[in-house]
């Protein structure tokens, strides 16, 4: 099984702590959130099971090898970091023949990523002349070229457009539905709802959570039920019968806290209680995110009272 296992993980720059005694395992067949504020580690977690810094204490290990010991790492490990590393007077096409050559990877796997990537009709043009979309795209296609088994993205949605949006999410869902591991970092909390199913959360270099995202948002946010109905008095007896408050609004609909839109349409069926709207308000990632991390954050803006 090939996954990234942090342990016990921690980084120091002087006095200050980045990375504060980690430890968690990104699974393989899912993709994996990294999620927290600014400050809280991510790039440095990353850059440390990369190799590319030293840990104070701890390891980190790719399919229980540190990174730093695989031959031909790239054909193991793809990674996005920084879409701005590919050189500017470089065409696309030459960046990646370059990384290939190095890792001894077929000349033929540079075009089907180009292709992959969309980015065939402009692999010819100079790289400094591509947009910060296009230079995001470059940088998925070399963490393409080698077939990896594992895949760390950071911010792999920064530039892109609607289409490109849709489209990664498209790819990171098959890559990890080919047995993949994939980790993505990621500031854009609606983004990774939509493609990650497991969550790693940092909070100031220390964990705050590690579960799937399901359970994040039903541990931290209640869902809620709106109900409109044509007899509102039957409606609230059955409420109250099964326990539950509901609070009427002024346009005629009704909100159930704590409560599952299944559970609200039996209870109203069992009773004989005519439906005119039923629907669920689930909480959102932004939301339990915003829960658990509002003391982490480095930065925060004061609010003005009124």
């Amino acid at each position: 099984m090939t996954s990234i296992d942090v342990h016990h993980l921690t980084k120091e720059y002087g006095t200050r702590r980045v990375v504060d005694h980690l430890t968690f395992r990104v699974r393989p067949g899912r993709v994996t959130g990294f999620l927290g504020p600014n400050g809280a580690g991510k790039s440095t977690t990353l850059r440390l099971v990369l190799g590319l810094d030293r840990p104070t204490a701890g390891y980190a290990t790719v399919g229980g090898r540190p990174y730093v010991t695989l031959r031909e790492p790239l054909s193991h490990v793809g990674a996005l970091l920084d879409a701005q590393a590919a050189h500017g007077s470089r065409t696309g096409r030459d960046h990646l023949r370059v990384l290939a050559a190095t890792h001894r990877i077929p000349d033929r796997r540079v075009e089907e990523v180009l292709g992959e990537t969309g980015l065939s009709s402009v692999a010819g043009r100079r790289v400094k002349t591509y947009s910060l979309g296009m230079r995001q795209r470059l940088g998925i296609a070399a963490a393409l070229l080698g077939d990896p088994e594992v895949l760390m993205l950071d911010e792999p949605s920064n530039g892109l457009d609607p289409e490109g949006i849709v489209w990664i999410r498209q790819l990171l869902r098959r890559l990890a539905g080919e047995g993949r591991t994939v980790l993505v970092s990621s500031h854009l909390m609606n983004e990774t709802a939509s493609f990650a199913e497991h969550l790693v959360v940092l909070g100031r270099g220390r964990l705050l959570a590690d579960t799937s995202m399901r359970d994040f948002i039903h541990a931290r946010v209640q869902p809620r039920v709106r109900v409109r109905t044509t007899d509102p008095t039957a409606l609230k007896s059955a409420l109250a019968r099964h326990g539950h408050d509901a609070v009427q609004h002024e346009d005629g609909h009704w909100i159930v806290q704590h409560a599952h839109v299944d559970d609200i349409g039996r209870l109203a069926s069992a009773a004989g209680v005519p439906l005119l709207e039923l629907t669920a308000h689930e909480g959102t990632l932004e939301q339990a995110y915003l829960d658990l991390t509002s003391a982490e954050a480095e930065f925060a803006a004061q609010s003005k009272e009124a």
